[in-house]
């Protein structure tokens, strides 16, 4: 009994160094972020801090939030590119874009957005086994404030598919 509380006690201290070592590493990489994307990142938000400063940080505008695509027959592939602009002060970094569901699927520039560029979210949404009135979300995460924003393709679905 003594020899096992014995081995569970080393092995705990081992591991204890280990998480000492990896916190160092995540110290360094950091740091290694110097002068790298990291830079570019700006949180204008801290936990004592009452007002937020948004006056320097990515701002993402879309031409069309809202995609209708009218009336489509089940099985139809409905595909729509939403153009954005980048219209902070900082380059718009996008995180994540997803939908609520398989059937709809988004891209995204992986690159920074410079202030005052633009690109595209191409979205597909395919109608296999829907039917009726189609209201699909597509959330972006990336480095604005709030840092999520919704898109929507939205439509009729007409008929089962086979």
């Amino acid at each position: 009994m003594l020899k096992n509380m014995l081995f569970i006690l080393v092995v705990f201290g081992a591991l204890a160094c280990n998480d000492s070592n990896l916190a160092k590493d995540e110290n360094n990489r950091a740091e290694d972020l110097e002068g790298g994307i990291a830079e570019i990142i700006r949180n204008p938000v801290t936990a004592d801090q009452e007002e937020i400063d948004t006056s320097n940080i990515a701002r993402i505008s879309f031409s069309e939030p809202t995609y209708e695509f009218s009336r489509v027959d089940a099985g139809a592939v409905v595909t729509h590119d939403f153009a954005f602009t980048n219209e902070g002060k900082v380059p718009l970094i996008i995180s994540d874009v997803r939908s609520t569901c398989g059937c709809t699927v988004a891209d995204w520039p992986k690159t920074p957005i410079a202030p005052g560029d633009g690109g595209v979210i191409p979205v597909r949404f395919d109608t296999k086994n829907k039917n009726g009135r189609q209201n699909k979300p597509i959330t972006i995460t990336a480095n604005i404030i709030p840092a999520k924003t919704i898109i929507y393709m939205n439509g009729q679905v007409d008929g089962e598919s086979s």
